[in-house]
């Protein structure tokens, strides 16, 4: 017999609450449009999976906080994130349900909205903000500062965020500490160097070779390796980064790319596979979010065509323009950039090689 007490299960999940918790305006004012009970429960179970994303958020930023990052909880990180990235799926999919209803469905209840809007979920602002989309990337709405269209209450919330450290810079830290990359009797950066330079006189080869190219193919194509070798250049000079960072070319700091970069290539290592999973799981959580603002702007043109938003925005064209500005972990997407194939990939001394590995010694 269980040393608790009994509990009912509507009782449990507050459901006289949450079922009661859609109070239609069309209802209220009389018209009944069948309609926004979907529009109502469709936006209050977004509400509901951004409070656990922000659950998941926020106990993966609590970890990352410390200066020494227990092995443990990566990995706890990596399947928390991965939890993240299915919500996602859901909210993506979750757009299909909505676009049962048609324009003409919405315009039934549209103007009882006015001049609420889904750019008012404090919930989704929290999120951007503890993931690390800063003020400067942010797209104004209507010319305005984002916080003016909320309320106090859910303002010092966010607040509160821009005033605390965000996902993106407790990985840039973590990053920066990341240990490996030089040691006494191997220095990694001038062993990537050399063959990066390899590579990149091997490509300029085959461009100078090929018969099939036209002169100006060919000095194209060499353009783009100069921009390839300017590109490796800036990361073993840290000045150029910086100022790559300046420019809102980069993100990350030189030393955190760095690190990123090392453990993308020698993934294989025992010792930085789970790392790299934590790394490719921010990827597909930023990626998945820019698929989730391309889908609800494709929704929105849908629904209401070029017309203004009802929180008075310009409504899809606002929402495209945020697809691509707000992603936070650009400079992970970009690192593909800077990787080279495995068989040029410098030969790691032993000592490293066991310092990366799990090593057990039976006495």
């Amino acid at each position: 017999m269980s040393k608790f007490p009994p509990i009912y299960y509507a009782d449990y999940l507050q459901l006289e609450s949450l079922l009661n918790s859609q109070k239609p305006k069309s209802t209220e004012y009389g018209y009944k449009a069948h309609d926004e009970m979907l529009f109502i429960i469709v936006h209050q179970a977004y509400e509901l999976w951004f409070k656990q994303i922000l659950h998941e958020v926020d106990s993966v930023n609590t970890m990352f906080r410390d200066d020494v990052v227990d092995e443990k909880s990566i990995g706890i990180a990596v399947s928390r994130l991965h939890r993240v990235t299915e919500i996602q799926k859901l909210l993506i999919e979750q757009l299909r349900v909505l676009e049962t209803m048609t324009p003409l469905d919405f315009l039934e209840f549209r103007d009882f909205l006015i001049p609420a809007s889904g750019f008012q979920s404090f919930q989704f602002r929290l999120i951007e903000n503890k993931l690390g989309l800063s003020d400067e990337k942010r797209i104004q709405y209507n010319n305005i500062d984002y916080l003016n269209t909320l309320e106090e209450t859910h303002r010092k919330l966010i607040l509160e965020t821009v005033n605390s450290p965000s996902l993106f810079e407790l990985v840039q830290k973590w990053l920066e500490r990341t240990p490996f990359l030089n040691s006494q009797s191997f220095n990694f950066w001038q062993s990537y160097k050399e063959a990066v330079e390899r590579m990149l006189e091997h490509d300029t080869k085959i461009i100078m070779e090929n018969a099939t190219l036209t002169e100006k193919k060919k000095e194209f194509q060499l353009r783009n390796i100069e921009l390839n070798r300017e590109n490796f250049e800036a990361l073993f000079d840290e000045a150029k980064h910086n100022e790559l960072v300046k420019e809102g070319r980069r993100h990350l700091s030189n030393r955190s790319m760095l690190a990123a970069i090392f453990i993308n290539l020698y993934r294989d290592e025992p010792i930085l596979h789970l790392p790299f999973m934590f790394l490719n799981t921010l990827i597909e959580m930023d990626e998945l979010f820019t698929e989730w603002r391309y889908r609800h702007a494709l929704m929105v043109q849908r629904m209401i065509g070029t017309k203004i938003g009802t929180g008075g925005s310009s409504g899809h064209q606002y929402l495209m323009s945020t697809v691509d500005k707000h992603r936070v972990f650009t400079d992970l997407f970009n690192l593909p950039t800077f990787l080279i194939p495995r068989s040029e990939l410098p030969k790691l001394p032993e000592e490293l090689i066991k310092e990366l590995s799990f090593n057990f010694s039976n006495r």
